[in-house]
C-alpha cells in the first residue's frame, strides 16, 4: 500500500476522535490528521454522514453532532453519493449474509465496491467478513 491511497472513513472515526477519552481515540485522530494532512485520500458516503447525524440525534446531542458532521465533512477529499444501484448491491450484500452484518454497513460495502474502494477505516470488525475489504487501520499499524 503506498500513500495517498483511497480510504473509506466510517463514521465511528470522526466520532471517535471527537469523543471522550477511549483506546480508539488516538488512532482516529491520526486517521483524520493523515487525511487533513494529504497523506491518505478520505473518502466517505452521504450514508456516514446521515449516520453521524442521526447518531448525536438519538442521545440528544444534535450540537455536537453538527459540529462533527462540519468538521469531518470538511476534512475528507470526497463525499460519494448512494445511489439505487448501490441500494440493490447492498440488499444482495445483506440478504448473502444474513447475521454476519448491518445493513447501514452493508450500504459501505456496496459503496466500496461501486466506487472501487479496497480499504476502510472502522472499528467495526465484521468488515473482517469480507475478504476484498482491507482494514487500514490494521494495515498501517496505528
Amino acid at each position: 500500500m503506498t500513500w495517498n491511497t483511497k480510504v473509506f472513513i466510517d463514521s465511528n472515526i470522526p466520532m471517535y476522535a471527537s469523543g471522550k477519552e477511549h483506546p480508539n481515540r488516538e488512532p482516529s485522530i491520526k486517521i483524520l490528521e493523515s487525511v487533513s494532512k494529504g497523506e491518505i485520500t478520505g473518502i466517505t458516503s452521504t450514508e456516514v454522514l446521515q449516520e453521524i447525524l442521526y447518531r448525536y440525534h438519538a442521545i440528544n446531542m444534535l450540537e455536537k453532532g453538527l459540529e462533527v458532521f462540519n468538521n469531518f465533512s470538511g476534512i475528507v477529499d470526497e463525499v460519494l453519493s448512494i445511489n439505487v444501484r448501490i441500494m440493490n448491491a447492498a440488499r444482495d450484500i445483506l440478504k448473502d449474509n444474513t447475521g454476519k452484518i448491518y445493513p447501514r454497513d452493508a450500504v459501505h460495502i456496496a459503496t466500496m465496491d461501486h466506487y472501487g474502494i479496497s480499504y476502510i477505516a472502522s472499528f467495526d470488525r465484521h468488515f473482517n467478513y469480507f475478504k476484498h475489504i482491507r482494514e487500514f487501520i490494521l494495515q498501517t499499524g496505528i
